[in-house]
């Protein structure tokens, strides 16, 4: 089950969320591979970072991955993800081809931005991945504008705008909130809340450090959601998004994470001690958790190994993929900067 907890504002309880409650083995080995291949993405790009073949800042998603994955189980499609820069896990999770992702990373033309995106600004509106948005918490108020293009044309579409525990102290939040509410727009909002921000904990910069509580003064139902349980994270989604989708208004989840990295590469993380980190790996992990629950399931180890296998072939395509796509042409930079309007 879930491990959740209310916020003060008011739920809907027992609402048919239009998804299985029941997560069956092969629904929990996707969720494996694709927690898995994030996982593996992620360590892949901090060493191409490291070898010079990724320039720029690289926010790496470790520790965090099965709040993309619960999340994009529930989705339709024709709904809509946008997040800040911490947003390779999404891409993978959307469906973006692991191949376009990193030679994203690595600037070459053979990105799913033709290499001018880089890690913070991918974008693929087949998958509906809105995008990866530097500034913080700019991606709240672009998502709840999406939520309004699927409130006026009545498309049945939800939003998901996904921000971190410092977004969450932004003042667009909160004019976000308001009009969101005012207006019942389809839009979940999902607070990552790794509890360091960019290195200050929860406890040194915000007065309420329950995030899901944020919404009760715009009377936006909230929970706590383990945001390292993916199952308690898709089952929370689910609630979240059927109360978006009937036209009930905003919802906000609260998925209390950890990020094993510091907040880019370029941070050591000396904030927070090392034993700190390891009791989290050690006790909390969520690709260890979903494998407890796949060993219950009757998933055996050569199971688990084909999958490895798959997943470190998959990755090593993409960052050999990447390391040898030729870079942009010098032409490209004059390409995708207007909409051609039709006559």
């Amino acid at each position: 089950m879930a491990r959740t907890r209310k916020g003060e504002a008011p739920t809907e309880k027992g609402a048919d969320t239009g998804v299985n409650a029941f997560v069956g083995k092969e629904e929990l080995l996707k969720f494996y591979q694709d927690m898995l291949l994030i996982r593996r993405f992620e360590e892949r790009a901090g060493q191409l970072y490291g070898m010079g073949l990724i320039g720029g800042f690289c926010h790496l998603y470790i520790g965090q991955e099965a709040i993309a994955v619960g999340m994009q189980s529930i989705q339709h499609k024709g709904d809509q993800i946008i997040t800040g820069y911490r947003d390779h896990g999404h891409m993978l999770a959307a469906g973006m081809d692991p191949k376009e992702v990193m030679a994203e990373l690595t600037g070459r033309a053979g990105g799913s931005s033709r290499g001018k995106g880089g890690s913070m600004h991918m974008f693929d509106i087949e998958t509906g991945f809105y995008g990866g948005h530097g500034i913080v918490g700019a991606q709240v108020a672009l998502g709840t504008g999406l939520a309004l293009a699927n409130h006026y044309k009545g498309n049945g579409n939800v939003s998901y705008a996904y921000f971190g525990d410092g977004a969450a102290n932004q003042g667009q939040v909160y004019e976000s909130f308001n009009m969101a509410q005012l207006w019942k727009l389809p839009v979940v909002y999902v607070i990552e809340n790794n509890q360091y921000a960019m290195g200050t904990s929860v406890e040194r910069s915000a007065s309420e450090t329950a995030f899901h509580k944020r919404g009760v003064s715009f009377r936006i139902p909230g929970e706590e959601v383990d945001g390292m349980d993916v199952v308690a994270v898709r089952e929370a989604g689910a609630r979240a998004s059927e109360h978006a989708r009937s036209g009930q208004g905003p919802y906000i989840l609260e998925m209390k994470t950890y990020r094993y990295r510091g907040h880019s590469m370029s941070d050591p993380a000396k904030y927070r001690t090392k034993e700190e980190v390891d009791e989290v790996k050690t006790t909390r992990d969520p690709i260890d958790h979903i494998k407890e629950r796949l060993a219950a399931a009757g998933v055996t180890e050569d199971d688990l190994k084909t999958v490895d296998g798959e997943v470190k072939r998959i990755v090593a395509e993409a960052a050999e993929f990447a390391r040898t796509s030729p870079e942009p042409d010098p032409s490209e930079l004059y390409t995708d900067v207007y909409l051609e309007a039709a006559e």
